[in-house]
């Protein structure tokens, strides 16, 4: 499957996955609505990198308008779809939760419609690790059930998982959901951690350090992840065979769907985060410790044996490695 939708192209993994999908010979087209949730300096700027590349296009489009989705996917003869488009941020849906449900839901349904209507071969979709929500069994299996979310955001990522499922059920198109952990790198998304502890720290700012650093998350880097959606494009859902209605799996179906995790698996604390943030600097944080913040889940980690087995592919780039590859990025970009 070489010609692909991309939407999100703008965000920070969609941009990367677009970059790397350029270079392997990819035919793709890119939509994003730039909307300002955060600078849109920052996604102007990633765009440029992509416009005027061999086998890219880009338009700037909402996933909630339907009349333009029914419009890009009748010319587009699209083979495969990867859906990076979201109002993301667990924090923001306390505070304008409509934004949630226009993108996450109307949004995620035209884009199912045009796969549906135009013989699209794989829906590849990001769905994210909020989904485990009250879990705490650890690490998070894909296996496990995920009906208990903290955040709207969450119950919207599993939401898309659950309409996928029937698209997959009803009319037999091939789904994956891949949930993602806690992603960084350059190029990042500046409302993430990670790049306001940056920008604090290199400003002699206090950084908030919520439940006391005793956080814990699967950070996963960029690169892993964008890795893992190439390969995951190529290798196609079929039913389970094994699969039964007395024993459901969520993972697997009767029906041409999966989901997998794409995380480290390998759950750093956020104390520890933000120590290796401060050596990459070469300088100290001033840190206000805090409680846990509504909506945020003590920990993830992430369970990635069918990943492994099923896509032949692990992420295992260091925290150490990823940080400094950030660091050096966001030097460059902003000047320091």
């Amino acid at each position: 499957m070489k010609k692909i939708l991309v939407t999100g192209a703008a965000g920070f993994i969609g941009f990367h996955l677009c970059d790397r999908m350029l270079a392997l010979g990819y035919d793709v087209t890119g939509i994003d609505n730039l909307n300002d949730y955060y600078d849109t300096r920052l996604k102007i700027d990633r765009l440029r990198r992509l416009e005027g590349r061999d086998g890219f296009r880009f338009f700037k489009l909402d996933l909630k308008d339907r009349a333009a989705m029914e419009g890009l996917f009748a010319a587009g003869g699209f083979e495969a779809v990867v859906n990076l488009a979201a109002q993301a941020g667990v924090r923001y849906s306390l505070i304008n939760p409509h934004a949630y449900i226009d993108s996450n839901i109307v949004g995620f349904l035209n884009l199912l419609e045009g796969c549906r209507h135009n013989a699209v071969g794989h829906l590849v979709f990001a769905s994210s690790s909020s989904v485990y929500g009250a879990n705490t069994r650890m690490p998070f299996s894909v296996h496990d059930n995920v009906d208990h979310p903290v955040s709207l955001y969450a119950a919207t990522k599993k939401a898309d998982e659950l309409m996928a499922h029937a698209y997959s059920s009803l009319y037999n198109l091939p789904c994956t959901g891949l949930r993602f952990f806690t992603v960084y790198g350059p190029w990042g998304r500046p409302d993430m951690a990670y790049f306001l502890f940056t920008r604090a720290i290199l400003e002699g700012q206090t950084i908030d350090v919520f439940n006391y650093g005793k956080m814990q998350r699967d950070f996963t880097y960029i690169d892993d992840i964008v890795e893992g959606v190439i390969r995951v494009i190529g290798h196609i859902p079929v039913p389970d065979p094994l699969w039964r209605g007395d024993a459901p799996d969520s993972a697997t179906s009767f029906a041409p769907y999966r989901l997998y995790n794409i995380g480290n698996n390998s759950p750093v604390e956020l104390i520890r985060f933000i120590e290796v943030l401060e050596e990459c600097l070469g300088k100290k944080a001033k840190k206000n410790l805090m409680p846990i913040q509504p909506g945020d889940v003590p920990a993830t980690f992430a369970d990635v044996d069918d990943l492994i087995k099923d896509i032949g592919f692990r992420p295992a780039t260091t925290i150490e490695d990823g940080l400094r590859r950030f660091v050096d990025w966001y030097n460059g970009y902003y000047g320091h």
